[in-house]
């Protein structure tokens, strides 16, 4: 019979291995590797070795072909039980935010105890492949009963069907990348440079002084050889930030997002366990928190809406459903994906106009304590492996609500393709 209350969904931790920037430490690591650590380092930290979990939710953004089956191969590869399910998830940056939300549906319904919810990305690892042409032409080659079927598959062949496709990070639909999308956001916003600058800089001194203090010595494991973020630049300044060019609107003279100001490009993995309460009890695990709302929501990107602006939607809505105002929070886990997509999304929440005619409300959401976001820093100062990033957000914001012993945090995801994705983590 289905259960008719609901459970309450618990945080027990999380893992990932250190991110480096793409091309660098990680370049011969595959998304497959990444992710089978990240699982491993939550087996070895709440002795998982043989369990069969309920399910794995977790997945790549960018992937090769050969990872359609991702996270039951890194289940297989892990230290868990062989008999753990295992799926693949993929919404662009809240992959693994997401994958979050559907498990932690299923443990509060009853479907399962216990759910690892993951991600991995690699840029350095990136799938080349060969042009629609060319593919065809070995399609054919391929299926060729006799010699004169094979030269006959080459017939009008040109050596620039030989030119390899890489993958591509702008938006379909608009034939822009990411960033150019963000700088028509902070103009729209009137996003300053010099406070995105500043934004950049705190990010990085704050998880500087995080790890100084040993925050992550749980959170962070050791893969590859590397201990540490490579990102993070403890010794940056605003002067070394402001001497950056801008990095993606470079003619008209008003770029205001540079390479210091944005995330780079990440490699990556990061997983969360989640419970029910008696399956925590079982095996002696402490709850951190609790996983209690998500919702997501979109924009209509091709109509003009800033692309990353989906969170602000995605936030309201999901306020009216816990029935709390964007103040009744302790710590608040934005996404850094740039400075001034953060920088936005605050200001339309402080926007009457905004929040009226676009969120439905009858005024302003109101302002964010700055000393509440993101207090150990955030994408950054450590970088953004796309699919990673949503359970490295969650493991960060549910350890600080366990320190404080008692909260409640939000969090804030913007993916690609105009979308968007928050949750709520409480201690009780």
């Amino acid at each position: 019979m289905p259960q008719t209350t609901l459970r309450r969904v618990a945080i027990i931790g999380g893992s990932r291995i250190p991110f480096c920037r793409s091309n660098t430490l990680y370049q011969d690591q595959p998304n497959l590797a990444m992710l089978t650590a990240a699982l491993n380092g939550l087996v070895d930290k709440f002795g998982l070795t043989g369990v069969e979990i309920g399910e794995v939710g977790a997945g790549a953004v960018i992937s090769h072909s050969k990872d359609w089956n991702l996270a039951r191969e890194a289940v297989l590869s892990s230290k868990l039980s062989p008999l753990t399910t295992a799926y693949t998830v993929q919404m662009a940056c809240g992959t693994s935010l997401q994958a979050m939300a559907q498990l932690g549906a299923k443990i509060a319904t009853g479907q399962i105890d216990s759910a690892i919810a993951g991600g991995a990305d690699t840029t350095s690892d990136a799938p080349i492949v060969f042009g629609r042409r060319f593919a065809q032409r070995l399609i054919k080659v391929a299926n060729a009963k006799t010699f004169g079927q094979k030269l006959a598959a080459f017939k009008g062949f040109g050596f620039g069907e030989l030119k390899p496709s890489s993958p591509n990070a702008g938006e379909p639909r608009t034939k822009m990348s990411m960033g150019q999308h963000c700088e028509l956001m902070a103009k729209q916003w009137g996003i300053s440079r010099e406070d995105q600058d500043h934004f950049a800089y705190m990010s990085h001194r704050k998880a500087a002084a995080a790890f100084a203090d040993g925050f992550f010595e749980d959170l962070v494991i050791p893969f590859a050889g590397v201990k540490r973020d490579n990102h993070l630049r403890a010794d940056t300044s605003l002067e070394k930030l402001a001497s950056l060019k801008p990095a993606f609107d470079r003619e008209s003279g008003q770029g205001t997002l540079t390479a210091g100001n944005s995330t780079p490009l990440t490699d990556g993995a990061s997983a969360v366990l989640l419970t029910s309460e008696d399956w925590a009890l079982a095996r002696g695990l402490p709850v951190l928190a609790y996983l209690t709302y998500a919702r997501t929501a979109s924009v209509d990107l091709v109509a003009g809406e800033g692309l990353l602006m989906a969170p602000t939607v995605a936030v309201a809505r999901m306020l009216r459903d816990a029935n709390l105002t964007l103040q009744d929070f302790d710590f608040y886990e934005i996404h850094e994906a740039f400075a001034a997509q953060v920088l936005c999304t605050l200001r339309a929440w402080e926007s009457v106009e905004y929040c009226r005619d676009r969120l439905g409300l009858r005024g302003a959401l109101g302002s964010i304590d700055p000393a509440k976001i993101n207090v150990v820093g955030s994408s950054l100062a450590f970088g953004h492996p796309f699919a990673a990033t949503g359970t490295r957000i969650v493991a960060n914001l549910a350890k600080l609500l366990n320190q404080r012993g008692s909260g409640r945090g939000l969090i804030s995801v913007c993916t690609a393709g105009g979308m968007g994705i928050a949750a709520i983590l409480e201690k009780l």
